[in-house]
C-alpha cells in the first residue's frame, strides 16, 4: 500500500488530480463552517444529536447541519433525486425507461432530469427544514416569511454549488465527485466523534478503577469500528463466481475458453441502510412538527417508543427493513433477464444451464441465495452500533450513527483506490520495446 501511494505521487498527472481534489475539498470544508446569516445555531446542537434522521443528515454533511452552514443539506437532495429517478426508470415511466436504454445520450438526458429534480427537492427540503426548526426550536433571529425564503435560497444554492464541485472532481480529479464529498464530510467528523466518546467514557478526574473501566469501554468502541471496517471490506469485495463457457473463433485449437460472471454478495451497498433509517424516522419527524395536537402527540410518543433505535423492538423492525430493502434494491440493480440476454447474444452459456429463460431463472436463484448472506452481514453491521450501547451502558446513543458512516467511507475508499490503481497501471505500463 505504501508503495502504491508513493507511485501515485510520482506520476505528475495523477499527482495533479489528487492536489486538485484536495483543493476543492478544502473549499467544501471551509464552506461547511460558514453559518447561514440570521440563524441562532446554538439551539440546534442538542436537536441534531437527539434526532436520528437529522443525525443522519448531519453525518453525511460532516456536521454542516448542526452548524446550519451554507452547505447544511449537503448533496442529500441529489441523492434523493437520483434514487427517485432510478426507481421511476424501472418500467414505471416509459420516457425514463427509454432513456436508460438509449446509450450515452440517454444517460445524459437522465442526468439532466435528475439535476432538475434536485433543484425542486433542494428548495422544498430547505424551506421545510427551516420552517420546522423555526416552529419547534425558534432558530431564526428575525421571524418572518421573507427571512425563511432567503435562507431557503441560500441552502439550495449551497447544495447546487456542492454539485458543481462534485462534477469538477469527477472530471478533473479522482473518483466519483459526489461520493468523495460524502466521504470527506464523514471522515472530517470522525476525529471529533472519537474525542467526544473518549471524554464521555473516561473520567480523568476519578480514581484509577473508574478510569480503567472507562478506557476499557472506549477500547470496545474502537474495536467495534475495526470489526465493522473488516466486515464492510469483506461484503464489498466478496463475489460469487459463476463459470461461463464459450468457444472462441480466434483460438487455433478447438477448445473451450472458461471465464467467470461475478455477482457481488451485497450489490445494494449502503442504500438499504439509508432507506430503512428513513422509513423508521420519517413518520416521527413529520409528526414532531404537530405535537401541539393531543392526538398527534400521543401517536408520536407511541411511534417514538416503538421505532426507537434504542429498544429491542425498534432494532428488530430496523433489521427486517434492512433485509427487505437489500433484496428489493439488489433486484433493481442486477437485471438477471438482461444478463441472460447478453450472454445469449455473445454466444456464451453457463455449463449445465440452457440459454434463455433457464439461465435467467438460475441467475435469479443464485442472486437471491448470495443476497441472504449479504443482507445478514449488512444487518449485523447496521445494528451493532445501536445494540452496543445497550450492552455497554456507558456508551452514548450517538454511537449508533457510526455503522452507516463506516459503510459509506470504506465503500468509497475501496472504489477510489481501485480507480487510482487502474490509472497508475496505465501510466507505468511499458510496451514490448520498453
Amino acid at each position: 500500500m505504501i508503495k502504491t501511494f508513493i507511485g501515485l505521487f510520482k506520476q505528475k498527472e495523477i499527482r495533479r488530480k489528487i492536489l486538485f481534489t484536495l483543493g476543492l475539498l478544502f473549499i467544501y470544508r471551509l464552506g461547511a463552517g460558514i453559518p447561514v446569516p440570521l440563524v441562532d445555531i446554538t439551539k440546534l446542537t442538542s436537536t441534531v444529536s437527539d434526532n436520528a434522521i437529522f443525525g443522519m443528515m448531519n453525518l453525511l454533511g460532516g456536521g454542516a447541519l448542526q452548524k446550519f452552514s451554507i452547505f447544511a443539506m449537503g448533496v442529500g437532495p441529489y441523492i434523493t433525486a437520483s434514487i427517485i429517478v432510478q426507481l421511476l426508470s424501472m418500467d414505471v415511466i416509459p420516457a425514463l425507461t427509454e432513456m436508460t436504454k438509449s446509450g450515452a445520450n440517454g444517460k445524459k438526458q437522465l442526468e439532466k432530469v435528475t439535476r432538475y429534480l434536485t433543484v425542486v427537492l433542494a428548495l422544498f427540503q430547505a424551506f421545510t427544514l427551516t420552517y420546522a426548526f423555526q416552529v419547534n426550536y425558534g432558530i431564526l433571529v428575525i421571524d418572518s416569511l421573507s427571512v425563511m425564503f432567503y435562507i431557503t435560497v441560500v441552502l439550495s444554492a449551497g447544495t447546487m454549488f456542492l454539485m458543481w464541485i462534485g462534477d469538477r472532481i469527477s472530471m478533473f480529479g479522482i473518483g466519483n465527485g459526489i461520493s468523495i464529498l460524502i466521504f470527506a464530510g464523514i471522515v472530517s467528523h470522525i476525529p471529533f466523534d472519537f474525542y467526544s466518546i473518549f471524554n464521555t467514557l473516561v473520567d480523568q478526574t476519578s480514581g484509577n478503577a473508574v478510569m480503567f473501566a472507562g478506557i476499557f469501554n472506549f477500547a470496545i468502541y474502537v474495536l467495534m469500528y475495526f470489526v465493522i471496517i473488516v466486515m464492510v471490506i469483506f461484503t464489498s469485495t466478496a463475489i460469487r463466481k459463476i463459470p461461463i463457457q464459450y468457444t472462441s473463433s480466434n483460438l487455433r485449437k478447438q477448445k473451450q475458453d472458461v471465464t467467470y460472471l461475478p455477482l457481488k454478495i451485497n450489490s445494494a451497498s449502503v442504500i438499504p441502510v439509508i432507506f430503512a433509517s428513513a422509513v423508521m424516522t420519517a413518520p416521527q419527524t413529520a409528526l414532531s412538527f404537530f405535537q401541539s395536537n393531543t392526538t398527534v402527540a400521543s401517536v408520536y410518543t407511541w411511534l417514538n417508543t416503538t421505532l426507537s433505535f434504542q429498544t429491542p423492538t425498534g432494532l428488530a423492525i430496523y433489521g427486517v427493513l434492512v433485509i427487505a430493502f437489500t433484496f428489493f434494491y439488489t433486484n433493481l440493480q442486477v437485471d438477471t433477464e438482461k444478463i441472460a440476454d447478453d450472454l445469449g447474444k455473445q454466444g456464451t452459456y453457463i455449463p449445465g444451464i440452457r440459454p434463455g429463460n433457464e439461465t435467467k431463472v438460475y441467475l435469479h436463484k443464485v442472486l437471491n441465495r448470495i443476497t441472504v448472506l449479504g443482507a445478514a452481514f449488512l444487518v449485523f453491521i447496521a445494528v451493532l452500533p445501536y445494540a452496543l450501547p445497550m450492552l455497554v451502558t456507558a456508551l452514548p446513543n450517538t454511537v449508533g450513527i457510526g455503522g452507516t458512516g463506516i459503510i459509506i467511507v470504506v465503500g468509497v475508499a475501496l472504489e477510489t483506490m481501485k480507480d487510482l490503481e487502474g490509472q497508475l497501471t496505465q501510466k507505468t505500463y511499458k510496451g514490448f520495446f520498453g
